[in-house]
């Protein structure tokens, strides 16, 4: 896979710097990798803390185009890899044809996903609870994020990892994910149906609050009528909290090995 572009896509509330465990290793296995900032998002956790206005009130659609003209100047096709919403992001643009393949992890709901368990609500409540809130840059408390992140990890990791890697967000995705199931153009909608695209890996988090596992499930099923390789990987035991805590290593090598398996060209 020498030479073979990755794109690292992450979620609300962390920043793209978050994923440089993941371009280290990447790169040590032969892979050209990057992780672009969010509109708005500036180049250091205490810069983008500095300026929240800035992240604000960018929807779905908006922050999809933004990586899609990112994938367009690239010469290679890239495998895209994304968390949270960033790998709802990651499934719109395989499903438009970015990309040669694609890793959703705990992906944000997607249209067509019922299940709304009551932790993803709990976790979503201190958003969600105010309209005005669309419009604003939010960010989560540490016992938001222990909750909504954090929920398997001592207090001790937790809070270094809210300390190192939290920024203000947008909060507009949230809002259209909550009602897209409400909407006829929802921009939380996903062509599942494409078989031209590339393969797709989902991974969930067994004990994810923000994303439950129940959720990726349902995710999975939508893909049913898709004749491209759609596939799902769990780990039981995990949070939300599982590309940047101390077992992400596992989850990173996981997808090297699935990579691998697709045989796809240098």
């Amino acid at each position: 896979m020498a030479n073979q572009p990755v794109i690292f896509i992450h979620g609300l509330w962390l920043h793209a710097s978050s994923w440089q465990p993941w371009i280290d290793l990447f790169t040590a296995e032969g892979y050209a990798p990057v992780a672009p900032l969010w509109p708005g998002e500036k180049d250091t956790v205490a810069e983008t803390r500095a300026h929240p206005d800035d992240v604000a009130n960018f929807g779905i659609d908006e922050v999809t185009e933004h990586f899609a003209k990112i994938i367009e100047a690239m010469d290679i096709p890239p495998v895209i890899i994304g968390h949270s919403f960033g790998g709802l992001i990651t499934e719109k643009l395989l499903g438009q044809g970015y990309g040669n393949s694609g890793v959703a992890i705990d992906p944000a709901q997607i249209k067509g996903v019922l299940p709304l368990p009551f932790r993803q609500l709990k976790s979503s409540f201190p958003v969600l609870d105010n309209p005005a809130n669309i419009h604003k840059p939010i960010a989560l408390t540490y016992e938001q994020f222990k909750f909504g992140f954090a929920n398997q990890l001592t207090d001790e990791e937790a809070k270094e990892l809210y300390d190192r890697w939290t920024v203000p967000s947008t909060v507009r995705p949230i809002f259209q994910a909550a009602g897209a199931n409400f909407s006829l153009h929802s921009q939380a909608a996903v062509d599942t149906k494409n078989g031209d695209r590339g393969p797709l890996l989902l991974i969930a988090g067994g004990e994810d609050n923000t994303v439950p596992e129940v959720t990726t499930d349902a995710t999975l099923k939508l893909y049913r009528d898709s004749n491209a390789v759609t596939e799902l990987i769990t780990f039981r035991d995990r949070g939300h909290s599982l590309v940047i805590d101390h077992g992400w290593r596992d989850v990173a090598t996981e997808v090297l090995v699935w990579l691998g398996q697709q045989g796809l060209e240098d």
